[in-house]
C-alpha cells in the first residue's frame, strides 16, 4: 500500500482493498472509520472519497499502517493473516478483528503489531 496517504482517491481505494484482504465487511469498514455503510459503497464505487484530516482519514491511515505491519509480520501470508486476525490472543486479550471493529482498538492492534514486528526483527522499541 504504498503510497496511500497521497490523495484522497488513493487512501479511498487503498482502504477498501484491505478490508477486502482482510475478509472484511463494509459493515465493519464503516465501524472502523466512524461513517455510515453508505458511505462505504460510495467509496468503493469510487463515487465518494475519504476527506484528508477528517476522523476517516485518520482511522483509514491507521488501518492500512496495521495491515502494512501485519502484512510484514507474516510476509504476505494471507492465510496466517487471516487466522491472526480471527485467533483469540492472550496478549491483548481478545480476537483482533472484534477488538478493532467492536472495540475501537485500532490504535492498540497498530501499535502492538509494531512492536511485534521490530522484535521479530531483532530491535525491540522503547517505550
Amino acid at each position: 500500500m504504498e503510497n496511500a496517504l497521497s490523495s484522497e482517491r488513493k487512501i479511498s481505494q487503498s482502504v477498501i482493498q484491505v478490508t477486502e484482504l482482510l475478509g472484511m465487511y463494509q459493515a465493519e469498514l464503516a465501524r472502523i472509520l466512524g461513517l455510515k455503510c453508505g458511505d462505504i459503497g460510495e467509496l468503493a464505487s469510487g463515487r465518494n472519497t475519504i476527506k484528508k484530516d477528517s476522523h476517516a482519514w485518520q482511522q483509514a491511515a491507521l488501518f492500512i499502517d496495521a495491515y502494512n505491519l501485519l502484512f510484514d509480520y507474516f510476509s504476505g501470508d494471507a492465510v496466517a493473516i487471516y487466522h491472526w486476525m480471527r485467533a483469540p490472543n492472550q496478549h491483548l486479550q481478545g480476537t483482533p478483528h472484534w477488538l478493532i471493529v467492536d472495540d475501537g482498538k485500532l490504535s492498540l492492534i497498530r501499535d502492538y503489531l509494531s512492536q511485534a514486528l521490530s522484535e521479530s526483527r531483532g530491535h525491540p522499541e522503547n517505550g
